[in-house]
């Protein structure tokens, strides 16, 4: 799976403006979380069998970069969550799920 990493606030403008032509997906993961990874590898395992042409996947540590995760949930006003799953699709939050709730699905709808 090819995850673009999430480093500054910039990239989620540039994230917003992309998702006008593609599926963004941002996957917020905590390092140091068990459950995160779990969660994170169920993922990963699901999206690589679906049809993702049209899907950008973001990746975002939320260990390094906890302002780019403040910048999302203020940006998107979507409450800040670990793991978390955010689509964007022409602009807006198409969806956004936490901890079991995740599913590679989501995507793609």
């Amino acid at each position: 799976m090819e995850w673009i990493a999430l480093i500054d606030e910039k990239q989620i403008d540039e994230c917003i403006d992309l998702s006008h032509e593609n599926t963004v997906v941002i996957f917020k993961h905590s390092t140091s979380c068990g459950i995160s990874r779990m969660v994170l590898k169920s993922f990963e395992r699901d999206a690589q069998s679906n049809d993702n042409d049209h899907i950008q996947y973001y990746f975002l540590d939320l260990i390094k970069y906890r302002s780019v995760s403040n910048y999302i949930a203020e940006k998107l006003e979507v409450r800040h969550e670990s793991p978390q799953l955010i689509v964007i699709k022409n602009g807006a939050v198409q969806h956004h799920s936490s901890h079991s709730n995740i599913s590679a699905s989501y995507a793609n709808s």
